[in-house]
């Protein structure tokens, strides 16, 4: 247990998806390793590289100091630059390597995470190296490691764990943007409702309202005449709102009522991550 009882959730649904990652990885053969996910331009190998490398820095690691290739087209801004360095610098490590340094990795996390004492309103270092409070800081590593689960196991043809303790914590997370999808992003007018209809592993119904000045914000109470209202599982949620799947992939399994263009501006700008 850790001393604050609001950072154990995140510790245990960090823990959760950093040992199923582990479980998943470690009997892989070289060159399953080498196998796309739905990241884009990342393998599995770059994926566990990823996991590896931020938690590293959570840790208090230097970043390594690393030239990236010129070639890499997935990697389009200063954010997409930042992560590949901890992914381009164990490309071409092996599977055993790969595996003992995120086992590793986990032993020295898991001790931190048991042995931490300090207030969850300390600021700490976030994923880009800005000052996040530490419960974010640990939310924010359930939340993605998580969601990398989800990819390794997409990669790898092994579904599972879509109701476990990251998933709910993915939920919360990526409502948390979509506010910002439909009264920004997709323009609903003023004192509109969008309705998010969620059934499978994870059942729920958020709506959106946009006041008068055109701010949204998130409740859990139902619409009686939204503007839009989208339904859809669990799984295209998270691959939508995650960005792993563009709308028109999904199209079949998004059912739509209500304004057909405002529908479609929300979806154009429904992945909430980079």
């Amino acid at each position: 247990m850790t001393v604050h009882p609001s950072l154990q959730p995140y510790a245990d649904a960090w823990t959760h998806s950093i040992e199923a990652i582990s479980e998943l990885v470690l009997p892989l053969p070289e060159g399953e390793w080498n196998r796309a996910t739905p990241c884009p331009g990342w393998s599995v190998r770059d994926v566990v590289s990823h996991v590896i490398g931020i938690e590293c820095e959570q840790l208090g690691d230097p970043r390594p100091i690393h030239t990236l290739p010129r070639d890499l087209r997935h990697v389009v801004d200063e954010f997409t630059r930042y992560m590949e360095v901890q992914v381009d610098v164990r490309r071409h490590h092996t599977a055993p390597e790969m595996t003992s340094e995120l086992e590793y990795t986990v032993i020295r996390r898991t001790r931190q995470l048991r042995n931490e004492k300090r207030d969850p309103a300390t600021m700490v270092r976030g994923p880009l190296g800005e000052q996040v409070t530490l419960e974010l800081a640990l939310r924010l590593r359930a939340y993605d490691v998580w969601m990398h689960e989800q990819d390794l196991r997409a990669a790898l043809g092994a579904p599972g764990n879509w109701d476990s303790p990251g998933a709910y914590v993915a939920r919360d997370m990526l409502l948390a943007g979509l506010p910002k999808v439909v009264a920004k992003k997709a323009g609903a007018p003023a004192n509109s409702a969008v309705v998010l209809d969620v059934h499978g592993a994870l059942e729920f119904m958020r709506t959106v309202r946009v006041d008068a000045a055109g701010q949204g914000t998130l409740d859990k109470s139902p619409s009686l005449g939204p503007a839009v209202t989208l339904t859809m599982d669990w799984e295209t949620y998270v691959r939508l709102a995650g960005g792993r799947v563009r709308p028109r992939a999904v199209a079949d399994r998004v059912k739509i009522e209500g304004d057909p263009d405002l529908a479609d501006a929300i979806l154009a700008h429904f992945s909430v991550t980079p």
